[in-house]
């Protein structure tokens, strides 16, 4: 992996950043189309994104599990645990999604996204300074 490839997936980033940005405005105006459409752009990206994390850049954790082993070291673990946030974010974007496409839901899914967000948030903001510095 080079530094090249960590300035890739940190402008991903931003690019997600973006477009859960236009769930929250569209949410926040009570437009539910826009909301909904926003939302499965970001969730359709957000896969995407963390599938090519996982095949490129963050290990498979030993017994392809993502529970703790006994004796883990600091690296398998960090690995284990960014898997670990894909998933939560993944299962939150999917909710979302799942609440406006099938419920129409605008307001419980409005409660949602600050879940969303700060997982989202602390993820990025974990993987750039823990995993990508060491890609180069």
């Amino acid at each position: 992996m080079t530094s090249a490839f960590a300035t890739l997936l940190e402008k991903e980033h931003r690019a997600l950043d973006a477009l859960f940005g236009r769930f929250l405005g569209a949410a926040a105006a009570g437009e539910l189309a826009a909301a909904r459409e926003a939302i499965g752009a970001f969730d359709d990206e957000l896969s995407r994104h963390t599938a090519s994390e996982e095949e490129s850049v963050i290990p498979q954790p030993e017994g392809h599990r993502l529970a703790p082993s006994e004796g883990e070291a600091d690296g398998a673990r960090l690995h284990r645990e960014l898997r670990l946030e894909h998933v939560q974010v993944r299962e939150l974007s999917a909710m979302i999604r799942w609440l406006l496409d099938e419920k129409a839901d605008l307001e419980a899914a409005r409660r949602l996204a600050p879940n969303l967000a700060r997982r989202w948030d602390a993820h990025t903001a974990r993987e750039e300074r823990q995993l990508f510095p060491n890609l180069s």
